[in-house]
C-alpha cells in the first residue's frame, strides 16, 4: 500500500470537507460530534491525522510503513496529541484483524484505492470495520485531470496512454496504478457496501496555476475561492485532479 512518492498534500478545500464529514458524524446513535473513533487508512506520517486529533478525535494511523509511523509518533510527540494518534503498522486489506468490526465512526481513505492490489477488497474491509451509519472519506486521483496536465506539459504521448490505457496511467512507469473519475469511483463505493452521499472535486486549478500567480495573501485567498466553487461545480467536476467521496455505511 505504498504510495507514490510526492503525494500532494492535503488541500484547503478537502481539509474543509472533511471537517464537514467528521461534523455531520455521531459516535452512535445518540452520541456527540467530538471524540469520534477515526481510522487514516494508508496515513502515513500524520500529517492529516494529527489535524484530526487537534479537533478532539481519537485517530487509529494504519500505515504498511515502520518509518512512515515512526515519524508520525514523533510528530504526534511534539504536538501533545500522543494520546489520542495510535500507530498500527498493516496494510488495506489487514483492516479487519487489526481492528474490531463496527468500531470505527469515520474512516479516512485518501490516495491508497490508486496503488493497493485490490481497490474493492480494501473498501470491504473498511465496511467491515465501520459501524453501521459509519462514514468514509474517500479520496480518489482523477484520470480527465491528468490527460490535460500529460498534453499541457508537451506528453502527448502519454496524455493518449491515459485515455486508452484501462487503469488510465500515463506509461508503465507511473507510480499509481490506476485512476478514477466519477462513475467508477462511485460505483466501486456502492459496490462495497456504501451509500455516496455527495462528490467534490479538488485541486481543479491549484496545481496549474503558475506560482507567481499567487505570491500574494489576496491571490491566495482568490484561489481558495475558485477551487471552494469549483468543488462544487457539476460542469467542472471532470477537471478536477482528485474527487472526495463522502459516504455512509
Amino acid at each position: 500500500m505504498a504510495k507514490e512518492r510526492g503525494r500532494p498534500r492535503t488541500s484547503t478545500v478537502l481539509w474543509e470537507g472533511v471537517q464537514q464529514l467528521l461534523a455531520g458524524t455521531t459516535a452512535g446513535p445518540d452520541g456527540p460530534t467530538t471524540g469520534l473513533s477515526v481510522v487514516d487508512l494508508g496515513g502515513g506520517t500524520g500529517g492529516l491525522a494529527a489535524r484530526v486529533a487537534a479537533l478532539g478525535h481519537r485517530v487509529v494511523v494504519v500505515d504498511p510503513s515502520p518509518d512512515a509511523l515512526a515519524a508520525l509518533e514523533r510528530r504526534t510527540v511534539e504536538a501533545g496529541l500522543a494520546d489520542r494518534v495510535r500507530a498500527v503498522q498493516g496494510d488495506a486489506t489487514d483492516l479487519s484483524a487489526l481492528l474490531p468490526a463496527g468500531s470505527v465512526d469515520v474512516l479516512l481513505c485518501h490516495g491508497v484505492l490508486e496503488v493497493v492490489d485490490d481497490p474493492a477488497a480494501a473498501l470491504r474491509a473498511a465496511h467491515d470495520v465501520l459501524r453501521p451509519g459509519g462514514r468514509l472519506s474517500l479520496l480518489v486521483a482523477q484520470w480527465p485531470a491528468t490527460v490535460l496536465a500529460r498534453a499541457a506539459g508537451g506528453h502527448l504521448d502519454q496524455a493518449l496512454h491515459v485515455l486508452s490505457d484501462p487503469d488510465h496511467r500515463w506509461s508503465p512507469n507511473d507510480p499509481l496504478r490506476r485512476r478514477f473519475d466519477r462513475a467508477s469511483a462511485t460505483e466501486l463505493a456502492r459496490a462495497g457496501g456504501f451509500t455516496v452521499t455527495a462528490v467534490e472535486g479538488t485541486r481543479t486549478f491549484g496545481d496549474v496555476v503558475p506560482p507567481a500567480s499567487t505570491r500574494s495573501e489576496a491571490d491566495l485567498a482568490l484561489l481558495h475561492e475558485l477551487e471552494a466553487v469549483a468543488s462544487r461545480s457539476e460542469e467542472l467536476l471532470a477537471l478536477a485532479g482528485h474527487l472526495h467521496l463522502h459516504a455512509r455505511r
